[in-house]
């Protein structure tokens, strides 16, 4: 089943897989700058919610972008994952700039890049591009199982090995606190999944050919 919607100009599959392509060089990049300081270890750089869901939109968008350059349908299942990759990147980019802005150890550049430019560009391209499905308000529920099973992982390697990728998320905190912000994650990701769902109702005027009058 193909997602309704109307047919994308081939430009915005290649703006799409551009952005996707640059997005994957700079994670690569990114981990590659960390391995002399913090070792080679990929589900440690993997863990961060920013890298893997950075990782996972980028190739989506690469994905998506290929198969509309190549004129190719978009089936409706991987539109539902593009809505929970935006969900996602807003949440990473509302936690970032308003909480905890200029953390971290990566490059200047990289931070804003993966912290602004990334989701403000995959946000308007879903609000702006006519090409998405009005999505059902009873299907809202998909956003959850991605960052819940990541929440899980980490929690689990916290408790494990003692490792996890936000100091928030430490068990030795305490029960209440860790609580608080696994529930406070979950209320914001819900409210960006309704924004996004909402987005998709969005439907921009589009112009209209101007043809000759018909002759009397």
């Amino acid at each position: 089943m193909t997602a309704p919607g109307q047919p994308t100009p081939r430009w915005v599959g290649i703006a799409r897989a551009a952005v996707g392509a640059s997005v994957i060089a700079i994670l690569a990049h990114a981990y590659m700058i960390a391995i002399p300081e913090d070792g080679a270890n990929p589900f440690d750089y993997f863990g961060y919610f920013t890298n893997l869901t950075s990782l996972l939109c980028g190739v989506l968008l690469l994905v998506i972008g290929i198969r509309q350059f190549a004129s190719r349908s978009i089936p409706v299942w991987l539109v539902y994952i593009r809505a929970i990759g935006v969900a996602s990147m807003l949440v990473v980019a509302l936690i970032y700039n308003v909480l905890v802005p200029g953390t971290g150890s990566a490059p200047p550049w990289v931070s804003v890049a993966l912290h602004l430019v990334f989701p403000s560009l995959i946000a308007l391209d879903w609000a702006l591009n006519p090409d998405r499905p009005t999505l059902p308000w009873r299907r809202l529920w998909i956003v959850l199982p991605y960052p819940a099973t990541w929440l899980v992982v980490v929690l689990a390697r916290g408790v494990t090995d003692g490792w996890v990728p936000y100091g928030f998320l430490l068990p030795e905190r305490g029960m209440p606190a860790l609580l608080a912000h696994v529930v406070g994650l979950i209320c914001t990701l819900l409210i960006s999944g309704v924004l996004v769902w909402a987005a998709s109702r969005i439907r921009l005027p589009t112009r209209r050919r101007v043809g000759r009058r018909p002759r009397s």
